[in-house]
């Protein structure tokens, strides 16, 4: 089976993981402090805090931003659960719009339309608006950015899939049209800690409460105490946070990756550039590319032509797997996710999602695929549609 996503370890890598086994350190050691350090030069942004997953990001972000019941997040509906579920983690509410019918990112027109409508009927409005920037392929950012100025909303820009990509010449992550970008170092994903999650911003305070809420809410730090120390052992709680720190062997493993982050990266988009050249004849959609943007290419996404095809969306992606093509769909809409269909959400509410998902596949793409696999892929394809 050729899988549509796998991770490249190296020596490398091996090394760097075998080096933390034999130190002292496991976990709250060197290596998360050099690993956010490294993350920081590479995004641009101020400050980075490393965790043990992207969910765990997205959830202390929303905290820090002071998410609480009575809040709604707005979010696209074509993402990971995850994150959705990270404001009904805070006791918020949650409510989407609908995808650009291109890209399949968040709409911006859809946001300011929804916006507006909301203002003039006295409808909630988004406390936090999170943008997915889905396959690595950035939102349309600033005009997000410029929409939160005139209603008041702040900005996660949920980044899981666009480590090592640009927007505007600028690294994706350096925050610039929001208040904290999420990354997810999944195996499948552009590098990996195994599991793990990083949240960058430029703010400081957003920073420190991240960093509290992802130890327990413990702080060493006489600044912030609420008594002089009773000596060296001490510690204090003062906020109710989170065991979501990220161990030294996921870090260490982190910063031998990132030494490669920007190969990884090349080698997707020339993949995916050669998918362009050799499938344009199929009756399938490709993948548009925006201007000002370069994508790290975390997915490679067709769209069927099923009207000049003999076969449903199911047959061919069943058909597919049946020829050792581990093709996937990224994703089944949120709001028809039975848990969200018991808030309220109805099929029908997000049409432009419903059909990408009608129709949309994940076909193979990763750092180490080789030329034979990837025409394995395409004269599949070709075999299936033709």
């Amino acid at each position: 089976m050729i899988p549509y996503g796998k991770q490249a370890i190296s020596q490398q890598d091996i090394d760097s993981v075998i080096k933390v086994l034999k130190s002292d350190f496991l976990t709250q050691g060197p290596q998360v402090p050099l690993f956010e350090k490294k993350i920081k030069s590479a995004t641009q942004a101020n400050h980075a805090i490393a965790v043990n997953s992207a969910t765990s990001a997205l959830h202390l972000a929303c905290l820090a931003l002071g998410l609480s019941q009575g809040d709604v997040i707005w979010t696209t509906p074509i993402s990971f659960v995850a994150t959705a579920n990270c404001a009904l983690y805070c006791g918020a509410d949650v409510d989407f719009v609908d995808i650009d019918p291109s890209t399949y990112n968040l709409s911006a027109s859809e946001l300011e339309k929804k916006l507006s409508y909301a203002q003039q009927h006295n409808l909630p409005l988004p406390t936090i608006v999170i943008p997915v920037h889905l396959c690595g392929q950035p939102c349309d950012m600033e005009k997000i950015h410029a929409l939160s100025k005139t209603y008041g909303f702040s900005i996660i820009e949920d980044a899981s899939h666009a480590i090592g990509g640009k927007y505007q010449g600028k690294p994706i992550g350096n925050c610039e049209y929001s208040d904290i970008t999420v990354f997810s170092f999944h195996p499948v994903k552009i590098i990996t800690t195994a599991e793990g999650g990083v949240a960058t911003t430029n703010t400081i305070k957003l920073a420190q409460k991240m960093a509290l809420l992802r130890s327990h809410g413990i702080t060493r730090d006489d600044d912030f105490m609420t008594e002089p120390s009773h000596g060296a052992w001490y510690y204090q709680q003062i906020e109710l946070g989170f065991n979501y720190r990220m161990t030294e062997i996921q870090a260490a493993l982190g910063v031998s990756q990132l030494t490669r982050l920007a190969e990884f990266v090349d080698d997707r988009n020339r993949l995916a550039k050669r998918y362009d050249d050799i499938l344009g004849d199929l009756p399938i959609i490709l993948p548009k590319q925006i201007k000002d943007s370069y994508s790290a290419r975390h997915l490679y996404i067709i769209k069927l032509k099923l009207a000049e095809t003999k076969l449903t969306h199911k047959q061919i992606f069943d058909t597919l797997r049946v020829k050792k093509i581990g093709v996937n769909l990224h994703y089944i809409p949120i709001h028809i996710q039975p848990y969200y269909q018991a808030l309220g959400f109805r099929a029908g509410q997000f049409p432009i999602a419903e059909e990408y998902y009608e129709q949309a596949i994940s076909i193979p793409l990763f750092h180490k695929m080789t030329d034979e696999q990837q025409e394995t892929v395409v004269q599949a394809l070709k075999d299936v549609l033709l």
